[in-house]
């Protein structure tokens, strides 16, 4: 009997062992987890406070001062109110459309360009999609750098434009 006494704690102790290095591994493990839990990517600097705002229609706010000598452009008021995170303005394009002048293939870079029709339409081609006819309430977003232009629109139409960010570059292509 003395020999079943004394191995028994033997035993035990032999599984305390065993479980008391998991039980260390288990514990780094553990600390390594939360290490990189804290770990925090650095943050981006905060974008300043965006402000309202509102802007409504009077004809002398259209202006030919904007990327196209074709197109009137009456800006929204939303680059200065979002700090140039996105810029909106409608924009009427002067008709009768010149095709020499007006289809010419390009590209935006941007992150984001949304465009509704609100009078009248539009005929664009855009790579992917070949040519479309836009007319009053349609809406289409052009992926950031796609090769696009415009063939053809009506001499009353106006867009709603909508890009990110408000300031970017645009770059015209050999077609």
């Amino acid at each position: 009997m003395a020999k079943q006494k004394a191995s028994r704690p033997a035993t035990k102790t032999a599984v305390k062992k065993r479980s008391g290095v998991k039980a260390a591994a288990r514990s780094t493990a553990r600390k390594a987890v939360k290490v990189k839990a804290r770990t925090v990517a650095p943050k981006k600097p905060a974008r300043p406070k965006q402000r309202i705002a509102i802007s409504h229609h009077r004809e002398e706010d259209f202006k030919a001062d904007g990327l196209r000598a074709y197109a009137k452009y009456r800006d929204l008021g939303i680059a200065e109110a979002t700090h140039g995170l996105a810029q909106a303005h409608v924009i009427r394009l002067q008709g009768p459309c010149n095709p020499a002048e007006v289809s010419k293939l390009h590209f935006h870079d941007v992150e984001f360009q949304m465009v509704y029709v609100l009078k009248g339409w539009v005929k664009t081609y855009m790579d992917g999609q070949g040519e479309t006819l836009m007319k009053e309430g349609s809406a289409w977003t052009q992926p950031p750098k796609i090769r696009h232009m415009i063939l053809d629109y009506s001499d009353d139409v106006e867009l709603l434009e909508v890009i990110l960010p408000a300031e970017f570059r645009t770059v015209e292509l050999k077609a």
